[in-house]
């Protein structure tokens, strides 16, 4: 698998990850042969890169911290909950306490796995990719942390929810103009999930709280330090990094996810707690799995494998055209996977479109 600008794909490639709609339905499933049509169509939906599978690459299954039966599923029933407070109804709290339950233990069961987002965002799922990147990321980071079942699904829950007041907020309103605080969307998820009796008001207090930076800058309530509760800390984090990486977003330029990173990094004791930046960094994979980098070495390879506790130095793969001893041959090629995290004389220098 590699993941490539839609720019580079060709028809007759082979799709390597689903395509959802908003629904957690497949627009496109994995292994389906693209057409012209298929292609021009994906860029009509904002897609801007894809996994695309290789064969060099072919017998690398990318491991998962939750499994796409899973994502489809909490995307399904996120929708639902949107299209509810979309419409001033009640939604059901019963689908999201399943996904998350699920979220939940799947990432119990993988915690040695690091999290690869690579779900493919079109304007139609960007919404929902962002809120099943934030759930997850921060679930991660929970396991790391320690924190209980019960708690790793109140904060799953506020993660999933956290910027549910964004659909409730009439944008023509005078109050939400003059940026009234009572009428930012902090508050109104706050005020949507609190009414949940079926829900901890923890989890409420996430998307209350998101919002606020640890040096006191931050909204609606301009809180510091500890005044902020934990999963808020988290979940400010990851929406911030998600942000960062997806082309849908309101920040200036998409980044890549190392750039991501260091912009994160850059934050800490400003934005961001400083040990929720460091288990943050712990949890999320700065070069994921199919991405294709250049080596101090001058070659270029794709990332094959993570190494869990250094995320800045995964497994590369290289293919080479010399003969080589020890190495294995494919057809007229070398293959030579290069593990970072045991090579320290060779570092990663770019990333390649």
């Amino acid at each position: 698998m590699k993941y490539v600008s839609v720019d580079q794909v060709e028809p007759g490639d082979v799709l390597a990850r689903s395509i959802y709609t908003s629904e957690g339905l497949t627009l496109l499933q994995t292994g389906v042969q693209l057409t012209v049509g298929m292609i021009n169509k994906l860029r009509r939906f904002g897609v801007t890169m894809l996994s695309i599978k290789d064969p060099f690459f072919d017998e690398i299954k990318e491991q998962e911290v939750v499994t796409e039966t899973t994502r489809k599923d909490a995307i399904r029933n996120l929708s639902g909950a949107i299209a509810c407070v979309q419409s001033g109804k009640q939604f059901d709290v019963r689908g999201i306490q399943k996904s998350v339950g699920n979220i939940v233990e799947e990432t119990l069961r993988n915690r040695k796995v690091l999290l690869n987002l690579g779900e493919i965002r079109t304007t139609d799922n960007a919404l929902y990719i962002h809120s099943l990147n934030v759930c997850m990321m921060a679930t991660v980071m929970g396991v790391g942390l320690g924190y209980n079942t019960t708690q790793l699904k109140e904060l799953a829950i506020g993660a999933l929810l956290h910027d549910i007041g964004k659909l409730s907020v009439d944008k023509e309103a005078p109050a939400y103009k003059k940026n009234n605080k009572t009428n930012h969307h902090t508050w109104l998820g706050f005020d949507i999930l609190r009414k949940k009796h079926e829900m901890s008001i923890v989890s409420a207090h996430v998307p209350l709280q998101h919002h606020e930076w640890v040096d006191g800058t931050g909204v609606p309530r301009g809180l510091s330090g500890d005044e902020i509760h934990d999963f808020a800390k988290i979940v400010s984090i990851c929406n911030y990094y998600d942000n960062l990486i997806s082309p849908f977003s309101e920040e200036e330029e998409t980044m890549a996810a190392y750039e991501a990173c260091e912009q994160v990094m850059g934050l800490a004791e400003k934005r961001f707690d400083h040990k929720m930046v460091v288990h943050f960094l712990r949890s999320i994979a700065m070069y994921p799995t199919g991405t294709s980098l250049k080596l101090s070495t001058g070659e270029v390879g794709v990332v094959i494998d993570q190494n869990r506790g250094l995320p800045a130095r995964p497994v590369v793969r290289v293919i080479r055209r010399e003969q080589q001893a020890n190495r294995r041959m494919a057809e007229d090629h070398e293959i030579c996977d290069i593990d970072l995290g045991a090579e320290p004389t060779i570092f990663i220098t770019g990333v390649m479109e």
